[in-house]
């Protein structure tokens, strides 16, 4: 879940017959879609408004949102349900105006004096820093020509004088079932055409894999990418193998060991520094570890076993927190990980933006999870 936000002067209250006024979050556990569109479609549809300018764009904005957010329901996270429609509705209203500055800006005071989002959580929701935040409230608040009460005052005259219409539940739910179709097949494309060269690619064994899709997507990304995720989204780092992150540290679940989890202990504040695992997952060994003290995120992650060095792919969380996760995945290929392991000068590098070293872990502070002598 994510931080509470800043106290803040509460925005004037709508009528007491409207339920407009700034969200009352609640976790919904296995309620199901419909539950949840009907009693926040007319919050959706305020906070569209408040983006938008226009009361019929923003219903099209939280129809489309929620049409998104339907085809992939069974996936998000039950506890992150908020924050993970907001985040939808936000980068799709994004997309739609090509990111321009002054959008940017009217989302970040409407989450911040409106919804009163704190900087951390509306840096998550954007994919950038909280520092970026604080400077982007800053421009809009100038180009509003207003402080921060006038502006909550001029919010709930704009919720007041809106009527959303009812939520169109069934037409949301019948695009999302056609949205979720089409990806299905090209799902399905992308995979022909991915096995269709197998054999080249089984040449060479390591590889590095992660999940390019929102919360709780199973997709795999490009080796060696680093990507942002909010807390709690689930990234499907291997076959079998899901890892998040969260405020304190790395979890990760597979197969054989489930529910793992590694606290930063202390080590994002200290010097920089990097740990690292080896578990065996299937026929595959899976390796990853916490980087930390890192200014920023890192540049890359390389990882050298077996006499060869393979690109390590990266979690970090919003805001440049200066740490993270990062994993690859090898055969076993007949050999033992102990043995790929101790041959040569083996090990993990962190490198930083301008490709700097600033973080290395020798073999022999690899730790073996569950790692048994190979299948024959």
């Amino acid at each position: 879940m994510h931080p509470t936000p800043a106290p803040l002067p509460p925005p004037p209250p709508a009528p007491a017959t409207s339920p407009l006024s700034s969200p009352t979050e609640v976790p919904y556990g296995k309620r199901d879609f419909g539950t949840y569109a009907l009693e926040n479609w007319p919050r959706l549809v305020v906070t569209a408004r408040l983006l938008t300018g226009d009361a019929s764009t923003a219903e099209e904005l939280v129809r489309r949102t929620l049409v998104r957010v339907y085809a992939r329901w069974r996936r998000v996270p039950r506890d992150d349900v908020d924050f993970y429609v907001r985040r939808c509705l936000v980068r799709h209203h994004l997309r739609r105006l090509r990111g321009r500055r002054a959008a940017r800006q009217r989302v970040v005071l409407v989450l911040r004096h409106w919804e009163g989002r704190p900087e951390a959580e509306i840096a998550q929701l954007l994919g950038t820093s909280a520092g970026a935040v604080r400077y982007i409230a800053k421009r809009g608040m100038k180009a509003a020509g207003c402080d921060a009460r006038r502006l909550r005052e001029v919010y709930a005259l704009a919720a007041e004088d809106l009527v959303p219409s009812p939520a169109p539940l069934d037409a949301v739910q019948s695009g999302g079932r056609v949205r979720r179709r089409h990806r299905r097949v090209l799902v399905a494309a992308g995979c022909a055409a991915l096995l269709a060269p197998v054999a080249f690619f089984a040449a060479g064994p390591l590889r590095g894999t992660g999940s390019a899709g929102g919360s709780g997507a199973a997709q795999f990304a490009t080796p060696g990418q680093v990507r942002v995720v909010a807390p709690g989204e689930r990234v499907r780092a291997a076959a079998g193998v899901q890892l998040w992150l969260t405020a304190d540290g790395k979890h990760w679940s597979t197969p054989e060991m489930g529910g793992q989890f590694r606290a930063l202990d202390g080590g994002a504040a200290g010097r920089p520094g990097v740990s690292g695992q080896a578990q065996l997952v299937k026929d595959t060994y899976f390796l990853s570890g916490l980087y930390y003290g890192v200014r920023g995120d890192p540049g890359r992650v390389e990882v050298r076993i077996g006499g060869r060095t393979v690109i390590a792919t990266v979690l970090t969380l919003a805001g440049s927190p200066g740490w993270g996760v990062w994993y690859v995945s090898t055969p076993l290929a007949g050999r033992d990980i102990k043995a790929l392991w101790g041959e040569g000068a083996q090990g993990i590098t962190v490198y930083d933006a301008s490709g700097g070293a600033v973080a290395r872990l020798a073999a022999g502070g690899l730790e073996m999870w569950g790692v048994v002598e190979p299948r024959t």
